[in-house]
């Protein structure tokens, strides 16, 4: 059977069909909230979809901009209905930060992702035994160290497992995957996962080898999401976190040319999985 649509996909959904007719009939937010008495903070969070939209809200939007086609109109009514209720990561909310929320929807809906790891391996990639040691020296709790670690597993079935996988591209840094994370043992099983998950066809597992020497995103990791229907967006992964996509349009730019740079530099598919077979033999463990 086929899972729901996910709450976040229908406001984003809504926030696409809503902006871009908003835009056709010449409008500014301040304009349309006006016309149909809203404050404008409350269009504004109908367009960035972190609200849901209530049918009747939906039908005022679409009567100011002029939507009448059946078939459009009973879509976006559809999109409204399935637009409430909480996302798959709210019940992670005691570990989630807002900010990481926003981000969460959008992965969810893209189509693409191309990331870059300098340091360790990546949570999308991270078998639990990984992520418990990575969490470790920070002192938390073994209660949120178990939420923490169940939200990244969860995540990652989704992306990986899930009906709606995007095409993934992960560059590595050599350093990711020599560093003994948990010791050899908990290395060991985490590069025999990248292995399995570097073999499938939707899946693409690169290292940047320490020969490759400086370039652009040297101290940091990033995120680029790619959507059919709008910007790409940027997500920089620091202790906050943050998001760039058309409001911060050279930024992005540098960064998808930084991507582009990096997997250049990285050995191709085939090279990269034989360097993490070989790390991983060194290691000694089955």
């Amino acid at each position: 059977m086929t899972p729901p649509v996910d709450p976040s996909l229908n406001r984003r959904k809504l926030r696409l069909a809503l902006r871009q007719a908003r835009e056709r009939a010449g409008l500014s937010q301040r304009e349309a909230a006006e016309r149909i008495e809203w404050s404008q903070s409350k269009l504004i969070r109908v367009e960035t979809g972190t609200v849901s939209v209530s049918v009747s809200d939906l039908r005022a939007l679409l009567s100011l901009y002029a939507i009448t086609e059946p078939d459009q109109v009973h879509e976006l009514e559809e999109a409204a209905r399935g637009s409430k209720g909480p996302s798959w990561w709210s019940t992670y909310h005691d570990v989630v930060t807002p900010q990481f929320a926003q981000y969460l929807g959008y992965e969810s809906a893209a189509t693409s992702l191309h990331t870059y790891h300098p340091i360790v391996v990546p949570g999308h990639l991270q078998t639990r035994a990984y992520a418990e040691a990575l969490l470790a020296p920070r002192g938390l709790s073994p209660e949120r160290v178990g939420r923490i670690v169940d939200l990244r597993m969860e995540r990652q079935r989704r992306m990986l497992d899930g009906p709606r996988r995007p095409g993934v591209t992960f560059v590595l840094d050599e350093a990711a995957v020599r560093r003994r994370i948990g010791g050899a043992r908990v290395l060991g099983e985490q590069l025999g996962q990248l292995l399995d998950f570097g073999a499938r066809d939707d899946v693409a597992v690169r290292v940047l080898p320490f020969e490759a020497g400086a370039h652009y995103s040297t101290l940091g990791s990033f995120v680029l999401l790619g959507f059919p229907d709008d910007d790409d967006l940027l997500y920089l992964e620091h202790a906050a976190g943050s998001m760039t996509g058309g409001e911060d349009l050279e930024l992005l730019a540098r960064y998808q040319e930084c991507f582009q740079e990096i997997t250049a530099l990285a050995l191709d598919d085939t090279e990269s999985l034989d360097l993490i077979d070989r790390i991983k033999e060194d290691l000694g463990t089955r």
